[in-house]
């Protein structure tokens, strides 16, 4: 806005191609012009006439209308301006145009309505004088002419509101109407930059997404098999020291590290399956499900539906138990696990704190799956660990139910002297892996050696995980 009161947002309204000046558009300048050619021929006739009647020179009247005139070609720039002409000139009788287009000009702007009052009730009262006295100058001279005395104020006030309404009112219609526009088309693209806005986040979101479950399907791949893949290795070796001297039990042992390599190889097959992006391209041991599973259930029903291969009960092979479809492993199973440690010769002791009946089974409260699967999978990471890096160490199982929470803690020895090193590799995304599936519940996990040379794991999850974050 100017300092005239004018508004230079039409500027910012663009063309496809843009005028001169404070002219927007070519077709404003050229309205402008031929607006402001009208009224100066008007404003010079009139200027000649009003010349003759104040006995002054009828050149200076012309060059007085064509210079009134001229002014409509600011009114887009300074309508202030040229409404304040057109009063000034009403005594002279001339500007009519002038008057009307300024007005309309006036009211369509961005100037205040307080001014917009003002000038329109000054140019009001400034026409009701020049019209009340021209009519009775008329009046006057006509002298069998004799109208009532009403005639005169009535004539005036209906002559000034034909000439200062319409413009008036349609120039506060135009201008409400732009502004509404401009007003949508703002908030048109305040909506383009916020759904911009929003892409871009969502895109952030999903390689969010994309990187957790990438960080997920790692932690379950390696959760899953790194423990078999470790108990046949360690078997393994075991078989190779004892083939010669006792026959027998090598041959158990051969039996456990082919039951755990296929079942190995069958959980491993259906993670993919579920990876399998394509319909139908997974390879399944069981009927596909609409609805997606988790990594971790699959691995479990993968497990649940593989036999003991080998004859002779727990000694002579891995036993399995069937869970819940949609359910990962639970704390009932911690036994089953303990029991695969010491079938490869590991010495494990566990002990169970509040548990129902006094037994040491794993069993306790019950507790939602993700807790459960978590407390298992922090066991079994921990145990595998002993095989890699602790080779005939003894190591204690702690499982604790507390009031609203559940501990474990794993903590082992330090090697036994002459136990021979398995020669595990170690990616160093075990203690990651328990640490992320604690956290991700709201839980504590420590780590770290102890002060008699072995090493300790800790965990405390909360026994109701908290509602996964939307948005």
């Amino acid at each position: 806005m100017t300092a005239t009161g004018a508004s230079e947002g039409a500027r910012v309204r663009g063309a496809p191609t843009a005028g001169p000046w404070w002219w927007a558009r070519r077709r404003s300048a050229v309205l402008d012009v031929f607006l402001a050619v009208v009224s100066g021929l008007e404003c010079a006739l009139e200027g000649e006439r009003f010349a003759a009647n104040a006995q002054l020179p009828e050149a200076l009247g012309l060059l007085l209308g064509l210079v009134v005139g001229a002014v409509l070609l600011v009114r887009r720039r300074w309508p202030v301006v040229v409404v304040l002409v057109a009063i000034a000139v009403l005594p002279a009788e001339m500007g009519a145009l002038l008057g009307m287009v300024g007005l309309y000009t006036l009211a369509a702007s961005d100037v205040p309505r307080r001014i917009i009052a003002l000038l329109t009730g000054m140019t009001i009262v400034g026409g009701m004088l020049t019209a009340f006295f021209a009519m009775r100058q008329d009046v006057v001279s006509e002298p069998a002419f004799h109208p009532p005395a009403w005639f005169l104020p009535v004539m005036t006030m209906a002559v000034c509101l034909v000439m200062t309404a319409p413009p008036v009112l349609w120039g506060l219609y135009v201008g409400a109407r732009r502004r509404l526009v401009e007003s949508l088309r703002e908030r048109a693209d305040g909506l383009e930059r916020e759904l911009s806005l929003l892409a871009d986040r969502a895109e952030e979101r999903a390689e969010w997404a994309r990187n957790e479950e990438r960080t997920r399907i790692a932690r379950e791949m390696h959760d899953v098999v790194a423990h078999r893949v470790s108990l046949m290795v360690v078997h393994s070796a075991a078989l190779q020291a004892i083939a010669l001297k006792d026959p027998e039990k090598a041959s158990k042992n051969a039996a456990l590290v082919g039951d755990m390599g296929r079942q190995a190889l069958t959980e491993l097959r259906e993670m993919l399956g579920v990876l399998r992006t394509a319909e139908g391209s997974a390879v399944r041991r069981a009927p596909a499900s609409d609805a997606p599973q988790r990594l971790a259930a699959v691995a479990a029903q993968a497990k649940a539906k593989t036999p003991a291969a080998a004859p002779g009960g727990p000694a002579a092979g891995v036993p399995v138990s069937a869970e819940p479809d949609g359910e990962g492993p639970c704390l009932a199973e911690l036994a089953e696990l303990v029991g695969q440690s010491r079938a490869a010769g590991m010495t494990v002791e566990l002990s169970v704190e509040g548990s129902s009946g006094g037994d040491i089974d794993g069993t306790g409260p019950d507790y939602g799956p993700g807790v459960e699967q978590t407390v298992f999978r922090v066991v079994q990471e921990a145990l595998t660990n002993v095989h890699k890096h602790a080779p005939g160490a003894r190591a204690r199982v702690r499982l604790a139910h507390r009031a609203g929470e559940v501990a474990v803690q794993v903590e082992n020895g330090p090697s036994a002297r002459g136990a021979t090193d398995a020669g595990l590799p170690s990616g160093g995304n075990g203690l990651v892996g328990m640490r992320e599936r604690v956290t991700a519940l709201g839980g504590a996990f420590v780590s770290g050696p102890t002060d008699e040379g072995g090493f300790r794991v800790s965990a405390v999850v909360p026994a109701v995980a908290p509602a996964p974050a939307t948005g």
